[in-house]
């Protein structure tokens, strides 16, 4: 299994619905490494995981992207696009309750970005509240 892309198009990023799945994903880019990033089918909803550990200690993200995710992630929570119990960083971040994949792929590629130091996407995907 190669590594994502960086950035990662939405289309790439891995459904690891199934223990077997996410465990494959998650050691694939610990092996490479890298940022894991994922979604999960939750019924009618969709889940996006991002976790930095994976990376290694090499990998940095600074306060200013910790602080752009983290209000994007609650601007989500705000808008009811994501579940109350979402993980906010700043090495694990997830996002329950996601109302469909395309949206969750979206998320789950800008935050992948973003954790990569690319804060675009991020803002695409959830425009900042004045």
């Amino acid at each position: 299994m190669q590594p994502l892309p960086v950035p990662c198009p939405a289309p790439l990023i891995p459904h690891v619905t199934g223990a077997n799945a996410f465990h494959d994903a998650y050691r694939n880019a610990m092996a490479h490494n890298a940022v894991f990033v994922a979604i999960e089918s939750e019924g009618q909803q969709w889940t996006v995981k991002a976790d930095t550990l994976t990376a290694g200690s090499g990998h940095t993200v600074t306060d200013a992207v910790n602080h752009a995710i983290r209000a994007a992630i609650l601007s989500l929570v705000d808008n009811r696009e994501a579940g109350f119990d979402a993980y906010t960083g700043p090495v694990y971040f997830m996002m329950h309750g996601v109302h469909s994949e395309e949206r969750a792929r979206e998320l789950a590629a800008a935050l992948h970005a973003a954790l990569y130091g690319d804060l675009e996407p991020l803002a695409r995907a959830v425009p900042p509240t004045p």
